[in-house]
């Protein structure tokens, strides 16, 4: 059966639906953000309307249609899979690059004038809006945000999720939400602020020490929060919150009211009010409810930055975390090779059984994304995902790229690993130390505090651009204490914007990941997790250096050994020592046995 032909033919008809709509409606251009009114980056079904219409499965895109065209903007992660589920959809693949035009840019520069581009308010940041509107008027051109047509498209939406909501308690919440509301209002006084709107799930689940189960990977919960003068609101369906949990809060003052309330309770705020948002991570649609009299504060969610610079005893659980992860993946790993050759291994075994070792750790909650489990080729799509229709089995020679993560009460994971499949060949192994390279050099760098993030991404890249290799993704993300995997506001990516904001500071924690990538061949990303730590202060400044989270071995397998200078391999060998030293308490058998095998000196 041909899956690819039904889906793209799907993909046609929705698309005929849209253009119907649209000419109905007096638009001209459609624009479907991967969004949802909280601006996260992993969507509940009900806001996947960009998948419903296009039937690309990628985290991120961006699709727009127009009578006569129809496009989906995708970064360099998501080439190739959007290469193959767009194939035959009448849906054109247009790959984001630094420096080119990206979705918003293309629709001003092609907009005429009484031209009309709509787009669902609710899932537009305030930000984009202004930038879009402000470039279609100069052509004449209006944009449109009151309209939501997947409304009428979508006849089976998805319901909104209804899963229950639960304290994150001590003593893995080290810091009470009295105060941390106390903070957060310090800096509201600071900023000349009243009133502060919070759209942003991490941030919400953060400030009130809650977590959740409504978006997939990440333990947050649908909600809005409005912080005035003597009020804290929370916005969230009251069904999932239990009654003893209600009683507690409401203790506390915090008042619940129903999730569809908040659109009331903005119409409500004082014309007075001097209100704290962040332009970048709320909604046009929502601040169209403001009266027009009050003044926005506009600005970095204070709890951004906070929830960022994790606390001495944050980190401490986080360590714990670290050494639980590595246990369970030194477990998976001694499987691994006493089953390679002797019974099937795919794919998605490597999913079911890694995932199987990490809820077997104490604290376990859930994945904290997706498994990537790619063998030679599929490695080489950054974010692939093996499916029942589509997998690899795991034989023969190459390379198998895992890229995994955990939730834990004190912690969230994410660490990627190379695996050699029988012999894998030079050139795989020089790709591997290559990227190898890249590692060390930013695990080994000490950096200003306050240095902007993206500027230290040359320094993990530098190795790979000196053999004349590049790879498209970011090289490291901020992660979150058992939150979002994916967190700011630091960034390592040369692409990334250095504003003030991505300021390096003690605390945060940051993935280092750099890849190399060859299609349909393999792909090696390594990927380990650091915090940054004081460093010293000269007469230069207070300088920051990284610790290495991650507790897991790198494969020396898919190393060329003598590609590595002594400094480079000073740094395997005390990582080594490291993680076999902490580890080797909380493994016993086989997993002992393949953790003191593999951490072997160079």
């Amino acid at each position: 059966m041909n899956t690819q032909s039904k889906t793209t033919g799907v993909a046609m008809q929705r698309l005929a639906q849209a253009r119907a709509l649209m000419s109905r409606e007096g638009i001209d251009a459609w624009l479907v953000p991967s969004a949802d009114p909280h601006l996260s980056e992993y969507l509940p079904g009900y806001w996947q309307g960009r998948q419903w219409l296009s039937g690309f499965h990628g985290s991120v895109g961006t699709l727009i249609i127009t009578q006569d065209f129809a496009g989906l903007w995708a970064d360099s992660r998501y080439w190739e899979q959007a290469s193959k589920e767009l194939a035959g959809s009448g849906i054109e693949l247009v790959k984001l690059q630094p420096g080119q035009t990206g979705p918003l840019e293309w629709l001003a520069g092609q907009a005429k004038a009484d031209s009309v581009v709509a787009v669902d308010g609710a899932v537009l940041a305030v930000a984009s809006s202004r930038t879009l509107a402000a470039n279609l008027y100069e052509k004449g051109a209006r944009l449109r945000t009151d309209l939501d047509p997947l409304t009428e498209l979508w006849n089976d939406r998805p319901a909104l999720p209804a899963q229950p909501v639960y304290e994150h308690a001590a003593p893995h919440a080290t810091e009470t939400r009295t105060d941390k509301l106390t903070r957060l209002r310090t800096v509201m006084a600071e900023r000349g602020a009243d009133w502060h709107f919070l759209a942003t799930l991490d941030d919400i689940a953060w400030l009130f020490n809650l977590r959740g189960a409504d978006v997939s990977y990440n333990p947050v919960f649908i909600s809005f929060a409005l912080i005035g003068p003597n009020s804290i609101n929370l916005f969230v369906a009251s069904e999932k919150v239990d009654a003893a949990l209600r009683s507690t809060l409401e203790q506390e003052g915090i008042t619940l009211h129903e999730y569809t309330r908040i659109g009331t309770a903005l119409r409500n705020v004082p014309k007075d009010a001097r209100l704290l948002v962040d332009p970048a991570r709320v909604t046009c649609g929502l601040l169209d409810y403001l009266d027009s009299e009050v003044t926005l504060v506009e600005g970095l969610n204070p709890t951004t930055l906070f929830k960022s610079q994790k606390s001495a005893a944050d980190t401490r659980h986080i360590r714990q975390a670290m050494e639980q992860d590595g246990a369970a993946l030194c477990e998976f790993f001694a499987w691994l090779d006493s089953a390679l050759g002797n019974e099937p291994v795919s794919e998605l075994t490597i999913d079911e059984k890694l995932s199987a070792a990490r809820a077997r750790r104490p604290s376990y909650v859930s994945q904290s994304f997706a498994t990537i489990a790619g063998f030679n080729g599929n490695g080489a799509m950054p974010h692939y995902r093996a499916t029942e229709e589509e997998h690899a089995q795991i034989e023969g020679d190459g390379l198998l790229l895992i890229d995994s993560g955990g939730q834990y009460l004190g912690g969230t994971t994410d660490i990627t690993r190379m695996v050699p499949i029988g012999t894998p060949t030079a050139e795989q192994k020089r790709d591997c130390t290559r990227v190898l390279k890249g590692v060390i050099a930013l695990s080994r760098a000490h950096f200003p505090r306050g240095i902007l993030s993206p500027l230290l991404d040359a320094i993990a890249r530098a190795p790979i651009w000196a053999e004349g290799v590049n790879y498209g993704h970011g090289t490291g993300h901020g992660v979150g204490y058992f939150l979002n995997v994916h967190e700011g506001p630091q960034v390592i990516a040369y692409q990334a914007a250095a504003t003030p904001q991505t300021a390096m500071q003690p605390g945060m924690i940051t993935s280092i990941e750099p890849g190399t990538y060859r299609p349909g061949q393999w792909g090696v990303r390594i990927e380990n997790l650091v915090i940054n730590q004081e460093a010293g202060k000269t007469e230069f400044g207070e300088f920051l250096k990284f610790e290495t989270l991650t507790l897991c071995p790198i494969d020396t397998r898919c190393l060329e050994i003598s590609l590595l200078t002594k400094e480079e391999r000073e740094w395997l060998n005390e990582y080594h020592a490291q993680v076999r030293q902490r580890l080797s308490p909380l493994v016993g058998g086989a997993a002992l046995s393949w953790l003191n095998g593999r951490t072997q000196a160079v």
